[in-house]
Formats: structure tokens, sequence, C-alpha cells
């Protein structure tokens, strides 16, 4: 008895570990008729939110073609996209409960998340720089001058533990102020709570040239460490995965995720007609030429 006992307590782990492993998202996409898009309001131009509160950037149209590629791999007459916002402190707690579908904003690819969630083929590379305000008596391209004061760095995000690592490796007593968006960590800057924040580059960019007074700050222009982007995706999913990087594949080929650049990157965006002139990086060009998942920093140097 205590044999078969045995054996039927074994056949039950066995069946749900295949459940488990047969289980898809695109089983609740399809039954829901619906998918939704976790994005930051605040990551210009990654992510955020125009003069009619609609989401828009550069990730989230990426997200909108993979959805049109979902619905037709899942052969839905229709296909509901429902948008929820999410920071640096949340997304990945949404994304493995369920709440969201697909994360698209501007987290960064690196092998430790990797054990938390799966990523898409490179969208973007950033490099994390500091900013600070020019009559701060800081060095934006030396951490060491950023000694015993505090700089701001989103919550949860890569920002924030390469400048902890930073700061422990070097005993320079910074203080790194968390905040909860790319909007509040330029605040701290430019109120002068802080001496100086750490974002990556494009992010970077787009909060000074959207300020009020964009000469009055200094971006660095050495790069601290290397940020590829990718679309967020569930862990352990192989077959919501390969949908999802067949259809960027597919815009990366086409020249849409170029085409998409460049109409972020290098155009007026809405709501206030910013232009970033914010040519691709070789990085990033390298990425595009060789599609990677890869969340190894030195694959894109």
């Amino acid at each position: 008895m205590k044999a078969l006992a045995t054996a039927a307590v074994a056949m039950v782990l066995l069946c749900s570990e295949a459940m488990a492993q047969g289980a898809s998202r695109l089983d609740k996409i399809r039954e829901n008729g619906a998918i939704t898009l976790g994005y930051p309001e605040t990551s210009v131009p990654f992510a955020y939110l125009d003069g009619n509160q609609k989401p828009i950037g550069y990730t989230v149209e990426i997200c909108e073609h993979v959805v049109q590629a979902i619905k037709t791999a899942l052969k839905l007459p229709k296909l509901e996209i429902r948008y929820n916002p999410i920071t640096s402190a949340t997304r990945i707690q949404l994304l493995a409960n369920g709440t969201i579908d697909l994360e698209c904003g501007n987290t960064t690819n690196n092998l430790e998340r990797h054990k938390l969630a799966a990523f898409s083929p490179t969208i973007f590379v950033a490099q994390v720089v500091l900013v600070a305000r020019r009559d701060g008596g800081v060095d934006v391209n030396d951490p060491a001058s950023f000694r015993g004061k505090a700089i701001s760095a989103q919550a949860g995000g890569q920002t924030f533990k390469v400048m902890t690592l930073i700061n422990a490796k070097n005993n320079l007593g910074i203080t790194v102020v968390p905040a909860k968006d790319t909007a509040e960590t330029f605040l701290l800057v430019s109120t002068g709570r802080v001496a100086g924040s750490a974002n990556d580059d494009g992010l970077a960019y787009a909060t000074v040239a959207s300020s009020r007074t964009p000469d009055d700050f200094l971006i660095g222009s050495k790069g601290l460490e290397m940020a590829p982007y990718g679309i967020v995706e569930p862990k352990d999913d192989p077959a919501f995965k390969k949908v999802v990087d067949e259809a960027v594949i597919d815009l990366i080929k086409s020249g849409q995720i170029a085409a998409l650049y460049d109409k972020y990157f290098n155009s007026p965006i809405p709501p206030h007609g910013l232009n970033l002139k914010f040519p691709m990086s070789a990085a990033l060009k390298r990425a595009l030429a060789n599609p990677t998942d890869s969340g190894d920093p030195a694959v894109y140097e």
C-alpha cells in the first residue's frame, strides 16, 4: 500500500509539472481576448503619456506591433489591448502574478533578472550616466567627485544598483536616494535636494531636454555600465516567448524598429514637439544587426 501511495504521489507531481510546463500566457490571452501591457508613465521617449493621457513611446509602439503578431498567432478576430502603469519597483512582480503580460518600458536586461523574467531580443542599448546641475561643483564623468554627497536613482532599477556598487567599491560615502520614476529622479536634482542622478543616457537626455532650463544641467559622456533593454516577458513560458521574440525579430529585419527609433529619438514627439536629436549608437546598431536576448553587458561593447 505504501508503495502504491508513493507512486500515486509521484504521478500527481509529474502531472502537475507537465501541466505547469504546458500552460502558457497565450492560453490566458486567448481565453480573455485581451492582453495587458505594463508601462512607466514618465520614461520619455520609451513609454509615457501624451496630451490625452494615452500611453505612447518607442517601446510602447513596439509592444503594440507585437500584440498584432500574437493576435495572428492565436487566430483571434480581435485582441483588446489594456494598459497598466508600473514602476521600476513593481514591474517584475506584476508580470509574475499575471497583472500584466508584457512590460513595455526601459527595463535593463541583465543576468540577475533572468532568474525572475525573460526578455525579448534587445531593442535599445543605453549607458548609465550621471546628471548634475552645471553649478553643482561636481564632475559628471567622475563618481568620486560626488564623495559625501547624494545621488538619486530609481528604486528597484539597475541604475540604483550600479550606483550602490560604485559607492561601496570606492568607499565614497555617497547617499543613494531612491526615487519612484525618471521624473522624480530628475526633480530631486533640479530642486537641489541631491547633487546628481544616475540614469540611462536616453532617459537623461529626454528629461534634461524637456526641462525649462536644459542649459543648467550637465550629462556625463562616460558610461558607467552598458544597459541593454528588452521587452520583459514571463519566465519559463517558451511558447509565449517564441511568438514575442519572432515578432520583435521581424520588426528588426523589416526596418520598422529603426523607423520607430527615428520617430522617437530624431523627430519632434508629442505632446510638446520635443526633438531629442539622439542618433542611434554603434552598440544598438550591432544589436539590431545580430539580434540577441543576452543579459551580459560585455556582449554589447
